[in-house]
């Protein structure tokens, strides 16, 4: 019997039993006899039956599985989010389907188009900014959704994040208080809500409260990636940089060689602060200074959040913003 055959009534057929009883067997109900229970069981690994997900889905309306949507597999941020996703995803029995987005707001859209046409019971996202276009296709939906360590300003959809402006105001207020006037501000893309509206704003407070003016050309913009924070040593030494606020890890490590090829002592001459504390950071000599995130709880929350709102449990907050902490390392005073 061909393995793409097999159905329920095989298995039925073949134990001498209903299909009623094949279905209790497969989804765990105590109301079925041990022996019967170990004959149907037998059966299905004989045969290699698989239960459609979908084909039950449409019976129960539940597919048991969730939808995650990823930026970048490979950035550290994101699959450390992941695995907390995935942990309470097992706790609670439901399927991870992992889609990544490439970064590219064309392919978000069909990923995200895909897991919802596989019927999946809710979506979490993951992303530094919600398009137009994804936030239509949210709208549209009534599959429940949660954000993962990513910002919608109006609060729209339930997410799970920290404070990121404070957190950005307690470690620029830090690089001031050791005797730093000209703090750079590095990320990888200012237009996300993160960076413009939250990181950005705690940048400025801290400076203001420090009476050093804020300057435009101490703020710079660069692709995330290693190579770009290497890059741009160059340009912190001529504008006199003695201290950067960095929102990616890769890029901070970047600098940070970057900087010690320029002849710059670390943290003597030149102090760092990156933002997500990945394990990156402590792969450098000097290790990283960083906002420490619970990264995996962000994930872990999220899921749990979302198994909530997809069996209509009572959500107390459904903005919920994680303690983080300041970790302390090679590259600060």
């Amino acid at each position: 019997m061909g393995k793409d055959t097999v159905t329920i009534y095989d298995v039925a057929r073949e134990a001498g039993v209903s299909m009623a009883t094949v279905s209790r067997v497969v989804n765990s109900n105590a109301n079925v006899k041990p022996a019967t229970r170990k004959k149907v069981l037998e059966v299905i690994d004989r045969l290699d039956y698989r239960p459609n997900a979908v084909a039950r889905g449409l019976a129960s309306k539940k597919t048991t599985t969730v939808g995650v949507l990823i930026p970048d597999v490979t950035n550290l941020y994101f699959s450390t989010l992941a695995r907390g996703i995935d942990d309470v995803a097992s706790m609670y029995k439901y399927n991870i389907i992992l889609a990544n987005s490439d970064k590219n707001d064309q392919k978000e859209i069909q990923v995200l188009n895909t897991l919802l046409n596989k019927q999946v019971d809710g979506i979490i996202y993951m992303g530094n900014s919600i398009s137009d276009a994804v936030r239509r296709e949210f709208n549209r939906t009534k599959t429940p959704i949660v954000l993962a360590g990513s910002v919608e300003i109006e609060g729209e959809f339930s997410s799970v994040n920290i404070d990121y402006q404070k957190a950005t105001y307690d470690v620029v207020n830090q690089l001031a208080n050791s005797g730093n006037e000209r703090i750079a501000f590095i990320c990888e893309t200012l237009s996300d809500p993160i960076n413009c509206q939250l990181r950005l704003k705690g940048y400025k407070q801290a400076l203001k409260d420090h009476g050093i003016p804020y300057d435009e050309n101490l703020l710079f913009e660069i692709s995330e990636s290693y190579l770009a924070g290497e890059v741009i040593s160059d340009q912190l030494k001529i504008a006199n940089v003695t201290a950067a606020y960095i929102t990616d890890d890769e890029i901070a490590i970047g600098v940070l060689n970057g900087m010690i090829d320029n002849g710059y002592k670390i943290p003597e001459d030149f102090e760092i602060v990156t933002s997500n504390n990945t394990r990156l950071t402590k792969m450098v000599r000097p290790r990283l200074s960083s906002i420490a995130p619970p990264l995996y709880d962000i994930g872990a929350v999220a899921m749990r959040l979302l198994t909530k709102v997809m069996n209509d449990e009572e959500v107390v907050d459904d903005q919920v913003i994680l303690p983080y902490r300041i970790e302390n390392n090679g590259t600060t005073k």
